[in-house]
């Protein structure tokens, strides 16, 4: 069942599709701007705007009018960025995808493993080129930077969980 349709059952209010569209394509071009791919962006927005947080390959490639290979390939890149999950609906062969409200938590968490291989390829640097070398103190001024957001990150997630908590009360790790 559609969203529009579950909305009009449980009288919920429903939304304008041509606005829902206009912010779909709007966050997405901020979310190329700042990187992303277009297409997952696209499909990560429509994901965000809807209600359920979930929506089926079919759904997706309606709205955004797009082929489901374009769906598949989005996805695929979005759960290896952890930003989205599938989840198989049960009795059905069908995927629906899902956006978890904690998303930017975990894409940013999950970027201290990418931090913790740089910082060692760094220190390999500065040991390979001599830390007294000008390419050398360059590295390891880059390792430091590198470390300190990694300090950083871990006390700000721990801030965000706090505040979180404060403002939307304790809920669902996802």
């Amino acid at each position: 069942m559609s969203e529009e349709a579950e909305a009009r059952e449980s009288g919920r209010e429903e939304r304008d599709p041509e606005a829902v569209s206009r912010f779909v394509e709007g966050f997405a071009a901020q979310l190329v701007e700042a990187g992303m791919q277009r297409m997952p962006a696209r499909v990560f927005a429509a994901l965000l705007a809807s209600d359920s947080g979930t929506l089926t390959s079919a759904e997706l490639g309606e709205q955004l009018q797009v082929s489901p290979a374009a769906v598949s390939g989005a996805v695929r890149y979005l759960a290896q960025q952890h930003m989205v999950s599938r989840e198989r609906e049960p009795g059905s062969r069908r995927e629906r995808y899902r956006v978890h409200s904690n998303q930017w938590y975990e894409a940013l968490t999950n970027r201290e493993a990418v931090l913790k291989r740089w910082q060692a390829a760094l220190r390999e640097g500065v040991t390979s080129l001599g830390a007294g070398t000008p390419a050398g103190r360059r590295m390891a001024e880059t390792l430091a930077f590198f470390e300190f957001v990694d300090g950083e990150i871990a006390a700000m997630m721990e801030r965000w969980r706090e505040h979180r908590e404060k403002v939307f009360g304790p809920g669902p790790a996802s």
